[in-house]
């Protein structure tokens, strides 16, 4: 009787361990990324480098697009609180937008992780470039292309956006030290081709001449060549973008970007999944985790 009790006990002990530790299977975490917009090529990088590592990590990860739109965005955040997601990954469209969503989360003990760019908040882990430091770069090669003198543009991306905050940052901490460098225009763009296009023939229609342009993401870099190639004012003007996408790497190659800052968004996205699993496994993270940048000239 009492090995038929101790055989029960066994059972009935190996069956709730055998319970509790599918209860904490990686197989068994949903994560959501919210992602500013898959319309840029960057994010699409991004959002596969994640696809990649939840699928190497057996975790189930379900990406939100919020177009651009800060207000889809905490509601798509907001969507993920209510479903009972384990940890909430962020790209954020406006970093003082998304806080109230942010906040939701936690408050439903649910981790949040940002990416590429950072939130007005604390999160759990902030995985990105060095945006000033990448503005700095930005700054010191266009500088050194110009060779110290000239007149300059700076085209800003998504006001609210740690991105635009911080490469601009980096840019101007530079260039204030250039006596003979002048920035003579700052206009957002929206991180869009289309828009760095438009505003560009704004800018030249408003200033006839200048020397140099930063853009702040290869989007609008790209847009912008378009308007000086077809103002017959591209050989005139050096221009650097950031993120090192495939067509701005191309333009270089046909010498018609001259540099951009190289990220690495596909290594982010699959940082951000294996955070997150490094969370929910209850391991110590960095609340920091840099990604380094990379001047590409050729």
């Amino acid at each position: 009787m009492m090995r038929r009790l101790l055989l029960v006990s066994l059972v009935v002990a190996f069956v709730v361990v055998a319970g509790f530790s599918g209860m904490v299977s990686a197989e068994d975490y949903d994560i959501g990324l919210a992602i500013s917009t898959l319309d840029n090529p960057f994010f699409v990088d991004l959002r596969d480098g994640a696809l990649d590592a939840a699928e190497e990590h057996g975790v189930n990860l379900t990406v939100y697009d919020a177009g651009d739109d800060a207000a889809t965005q905490m509601s798509n955040v907001e969507d993920m609180v209510i479903t009972g997601m384990d940890l909430i990954i962020i790209n954020p469209v406006d970093g003082d937008a998304i806080v109230p969503a942010i906040e939701e989360a936690q408050m439903a003990n649910i981790p949040v992780i940002t990416v590429d760019r950072g939130a007005e908040t604390e999160v759990d882990v902030h995985i990105a470039s060095d945006n000033i430091a990448g503005g700095e770069m930005a700054a010191e090669h266009l500088a050194e292309l110009l060779e110290d003198t000239g007149r300059a543009i700076e085209m800003e991306g998504i006001p609210g956006t740690s991105a635009a905050r911080e490469r601009g940052e980096g840019f101007n901490a530079v260039m204030d030290e250039k006596e003979n460098i002048e920035i003579i225009a700052r206009q957002p763009a929206g991180f869009s081709r289309s828009e760095g296009m438009s505003v560009m023939e704004d800018l030249l229609e408003a200033h006839p001449q200048f020397d140099g342009l930063f853009a702040h993401n290869d989007e609008m870099a790209l847009g912008a060549i378009e308007a000086l190639d077809a103002a017959d004012r591209l050989d005139e003007v050096f221009v650097v973008g950031f993120d090192a996408i495939d067509d701005a790497l191309v333009a270089i190659e046909e010498g018609r970007l001259d540099a951009t800052i190289a990220q690495q968004p596909v290594v982010m996205g699959e940082l951000s999944v294996e955070y997150a699993v490094n969370l929910l496994e209850g391991e110590e993270v960095d609340a920091f985790v840099p990604v380094p940048l990379e001047l590409i000239t050729q």
